[in-house]
């Protein structure tokens, strides 16, 4: 058989690319004979630019920009080889994973270095970027990086002027990978939902939401755009809407799925023509699996494609099976109980190819 392994990330303990070379090592002991490739992915979050420069065709850059409590991080992104287009991650500049646990304050972060990582592509020339905001450690509503692009926030966000933004944002394409689709406010927006895994207690919760209605009747005030809404402006602590509500500054701006973007940008869909059965996965195949993540994104272009699917995850709920059965593939777990983080960075990839190897024993040839 050809076999396409094209997994996610297993959050916090291995990349995509990892996961795939261990899936690939433990199927080849088990079907030698087999012909292997590997098509690591991502969903716009943490390891978006790692599966993209697997692929090939890109020059990994760095620019030091703000980090999202202040302090300066170089941050890496990729540069296409023919210089034209550029791909960033917003987890490498805003990210959560920049803030130590008892460090992080949701209501000071910034997406400033967001902003920065935009303008360090424009310096060089892009004017085709892609940008996954997922994994980011703010609730600023884009502030921040509104203020990297040039425009001017006032502190307490009831003031927006777009006098003095950078005029070369008019010849960008820009595509934003985002894998949700809350609104900007209330109790599915950007502070309710995510606010509490970036450091906001209940309190500081419903100050951010009210911050960012303030922030929000000043930018479409300024902009002339009503985007607070729109599915997908409470991605990344409002730098969704942040970046709607200046789409009529850019040549083109959309929002779009995550999974899909990276898809494009890595040449999956010849891999998957190329295959007999793909393998995927991601950390946990849960009920938040149906709802636009890795494995499923993978499953539906199997299902579409007439190929053979299956996805093994680190663990795997009832909900989250059912939600791959829906479309045609199978799930299985790695780990028949739960374990923690700490359990699963001390066993490293052994476990993982050891599971692909048992699933190319099992697996029925039909």
């Amino acid at each position: 058989m050809r076999v396409l392994f094209a997994p996610d990330s297993y959050k916090g303990t291995l990349s995509s690319v990892d996961v795939s070379r261990a899936f690939a090592s433990g199927w080849l002991r088990a079907r030698p004979a087999d012909a292997v490739r590997l098509a690591p992915l991502a969903d716009g979050g943490e390891g978006t630019l790692l599966a993209v420069e697997a692929a090939g065709g890109w020059t990994l850059r760095s620019t030091r920009v703000t980090g999202p409590m202040g302090a300066p991080v170089e941050a890496a992104w990729l540069l296409r080889a023919d210089g034209r287009a550029a791909f960033l991650e917003m987890a490498r500049a805003s990210g959560l994973s920049l803030v130590a646990p008892d460090s992080r304050d949701a209501a000071a972060a910034s997406t400033l270095g967001t902003g920065e990582l935009l303008v360090a592509a424009l310096d060089a020339g892009v004017r085709e970027i892609a940008l996954g905001i997922g994994g980011s450690a703010t609730t600023d509503g884009g502030a921040g990086a509104l203020r990297a692009l040039g425009a001017e926030v006032s502190a307490s966000f009831d003031a927006v002027s777009l006098a003095r933004l950078d005029p070369r944002l008019a010849e960008v394409r820009l595509r934003i990978a985002c894998d949700v689709t809350n609104p900007l406010l209330g109790t599915d927006g950007a502070a309710a939902v995510y606010g509490p895994q970036k450091g906001a207690s209940a309190n500081l919760v419903a100050s951010l939401d009210a911050r960012l209605a303030v922030l929000a009747d000043a930018l479409e005030a300024a902009t002339g755009r009503s985007e607070r809404l729109t599915p997908g402006a409470g991605a990344a602590g409002g730098l969704g809407f942040g970046l709607l509500c200046l789409a009529d500054r850019f040549a083109d701006l959309r929002l779009v799925p995550g999974i899909g973007l990276v898809m494009a940008e890595t040449g999956f869909d010849a891999a998957l023509a190329w295959a007999d059965l793909v393998v995927t996965g991601e950390g946990r195949i849960d009920p938040q699996t149906a709802f636009g993540k890795t494995a499923l994104g993978v499953a539906l272009r199997a299902q579409a494609a007439g190929r053979r699917c299956v996805a093994i995850g680190g663990s795997a709920t009832p909900e989250g099976i059912e939600a791959l059965a829906a479309v045609g593939t199978s799930a299985v777990a790695v780990h028949e109980a739960p374990i923690t983080l700490a359990e699963a960075l001390a066993a490293g990839p052994a476990p993982l190819a050891a599971r692909a190897e048992r699933l190319a024993r099992e697996l029925p040839e039909a």
